[in-house]
């Protein structure tokens, strides 16, 4: 059996395959409840033969958003409207997932297809939240400072969303500290010059997201994982970077978290990115090494031989796939035949199997 076929088991968890859907934000919702795209979309990745179907990043308040259009549980009625998601990716074999995120200075902008650009107050927009008033570009509106009232606001939005993605049947919550949103700008000292204690030395740039995992830990049962999506570099110089990435990850894994879910950038717009095959994987593996705790390698992972050799290899234990699935959601399907592994396919699907 090829590893990346062979089921793991986190906590009481069990995911009948390694393939995991990476959350890809849609900007399709409306002021952020979910609709039939979000049910099409991802109920088809489950289909597709995937053992995790993660829901995109999910904004814990309207002022938590990247877009207008992005998605939200910060009521009853967007948990009703994801309710019936959560259903049909359990009904279909794959384990329901969610990320739970707050957009910080980055909120705010338009969707990607109409250049992403910062939106003002007059064109549909609102004010920004940060660590620090710095903004992300000239071009985007300053920041407002959190207050300590505000963090701490923020982190019970943060256990109020967790709470309704737990009511409607979600079995793996993930947390967003990357990609430049709000906790990943708490983290990195290019975005935080706080002089409290949520800035400064790393534990301190640290203590917001090792309150808000603490907090979702203890809360999420005990049977359930809790996943930590994190930057693992700004790929900037005197940023973010991998050893305060592995001393992150040791922290949480005190606190009970089972997986770092490893991904780089996005905090500074014109970093130069060294993009290739894999290229994301040496994080995962110095985490999962350096750290002791389960990583998910993502970027670039566009085969069924790439993928296995990443899992066979120690470098992760799970692989994140995002845009070769919009390419193909029936990737994992097709790799299984890839790697001669007799993969059951849905019975509707079941007369394509020998093409």
């Amino acid at each position: 059996m090829a590893k990346l076929f062979t089921p793991i088991t986190l906590r009481k968890t069990e995911i009948k395959n390694r393939i995991f859907v990476a959350p890809m934000c849609q900007y399709s919702a409306v002021n952020g409840i979910a609709n039939h795209w979000h049910l099409v979309h991802l109920g088809g990745l489950a289909v597709g033969g995937a053992g995790l179907v993660m829901v995109e990043a999910t904004a814990i308040s309207p002022e938590g958003r990247i877009t207008p259009s992005c998605l939200g549980l910060w009521s009853e009625e967007h948990a009703q409207a994801l309710q019936p998601i959560v259903q049909f990716i359990r009904e279909h074999g794959a384990i329901p997932a969610i990320q739970i995120a707050h957009a910080g200075r980055k909120a705010s902008c338009d969707v990607p297809w109409r250049d992403g650009k910062f939106l003002s107050k007059e064109q549909g927009g609102w004010q920004t939240v940060a660590p620090s008033a710095i903004p992300v570009t000239p071009e985007h509106g300053t920041p407002v400072e959190l207050s300590h009232s505000d963090i701490q606001e923020i982190a019970a939005q943060f256990l109020a969303t967790a709470e309704r993605a737990l009511a409607i049947g979600f079995e793996v919550l993930e947390l967003h500290c990357a990609h430049g949103y709000l906790l990943h700008e708490f983290l990195s000292p290019l975005s935080n010059q706080r002089q409290d204690e949520y800035g400064g030395s790393l534990e301190n740039r640290c203590r917001l997201t090792l309150q808000i995992a603490k907090d979702l830990r203890k809360f999420w049962p005990q049977d359930k994982p809790v996943f930590v999506r994190i930057s693992a570099t700004d790929w900037v110089q005197g940023g973010w970077d991998i050893e305060q990435s592995i001393q992150l990850a040791n922290w949480l894994k005190e606190l009970g978290i089972d997986l770092i879910d490893c991904s780089s950038g996005g905090l500074i717009l014109d970093a130069k990115i060294p993009t290739g095959p894999g290229y994301q994987t040496v994080f995962a593996e110095r985490i999962r090494k350096e750290a002791g705790i389960a990583s998910g390698a993502v970027g670039i992972i566009t085969s069924a031989l790439q993928a296995e050799h990443i899992l066979a290899t120690g470098q992760a234990d799970v692989i994140l796939l995002a845009r070769i699935l919009l390419s193909d959601p029936h990737w994992p399907l097709h790799a299984a035949k890839e790697l001669h592994v007799d993969l059951t396919w849905p019975e509707q699907y079941v007369r394509a199997k020998h093409l």
